[in-house]
């Protein structure tokens, strides 16, 4: 009999966390967006207080030009800080938050190089990732601990929550995202920075850049979080055409930013 209460509760479950992914794919999804969104929140707002933020108007300036052009596309309010740290880096969290690191805009040749990168980094909250990861943390193990552990990041469960998020690079906790989470920010990143009427070949020319960086010394944090998989730029130049009409079509609209690094 509680064999059966089991495998009933189960087959619920999954049933109702049956959801869909921008790209059309099927998800394992039961936890609530607002709770992921709270520990998206909580993560930011504790690195804004241990991490310094960058006080160069230009590089803020830039940053802010180019993320506001992306989350126009996606609409809702995003909060954008640069974070003063010479690691090459980006990331997005739940919540609508957006991080640059210093080194990052250093490192662009430009403002679609950066689109790039935070298109990349929206395209994984659009999608839900964090979500999905934390979802299947929290089936395995039986519990909902995993949401309150954010809060104390000192901890295992807390730096293990922060690597779900994928921000637990700081704590020494590299949970990459999977090739199938990678491959899907790259086509949601590209079409957002098509849309938004940058440059999405330059995509290509950013990825080869940041491989090229990788060669010279230590692993890039971004690289290591974000495995450079060998058919990245293949995914890529597949969705390329598709992009280039996006491009287009937000050029014809008026869409033209002028992002100055």
């Amino acid at each position: 009999m509680l064999k059966k209460i089991l495998l009933s509760s189960v087959a619920a479950l999954t049933l109702n966390a049956c959801a869909t992914s921008p790209t059309g794919r099927t998800q394992f999804i039961y936890m609530n967006d607002n709770q992921v969104d709270q520990m998206g929140l909580q993560s930011f707002s504790d690195m804004k207080t241990k991490n310094p933020i960058s006080k160069n108007s230009g590089y803020n300036q830039f940053a802010q030009c180019v993320a506001q052009a992306i989350t126009h596309e996606t609409g809702g309010q995003w909060e954008v800080v640069v974070f003063e740290d010479d690691t090459l880096n980006a990331f997005a969290l739940p919540g609508n938050k957006i991080g640059v690191h210093t080194g990052l805009i250093k490192l662009v040749d430009n403002q679609d190089q950066l689109a790039a990168v935070i298109g990349h980094e929206v395209g994984h909250v659009l999608a839900r990732h964090s979500n999905e990861r934390m979802s299947q943390e929290t089936a395995v193990s039986g519990g909902l601990s995993i949401i309150q552990a954010v809060t104390q990041p000192q901890t295992a469960a807390g730096q293990t929550a922060l690597g779900l998020l994928g921000v637990g690079a700081q704590y020494a906790v590299i949970l990459p995202f999977s090739r199938t989470h990678e491959s899907e920010a790259d086509s949601i990143g590209l079409d957002l920075m098509a849309k938004a009427g940058f440059d999405p070949k330059q995509s290509v020319n950013l990825w080869l850049k940041m491989d090229k960086a990788s060669q010279g010394g230590e692993p890039i944090e971004f690289m290591s979080t974000h495995p450079s998989h060998g058919n990245r730029i293949d995914n890529l130049n597949q969705h390329m055409n598709q992009a280039v009409q996006l491009q287009q079509q937000a050029h014809s609209a008026g869409k033209q930013p002028h992002c100055v690094k």
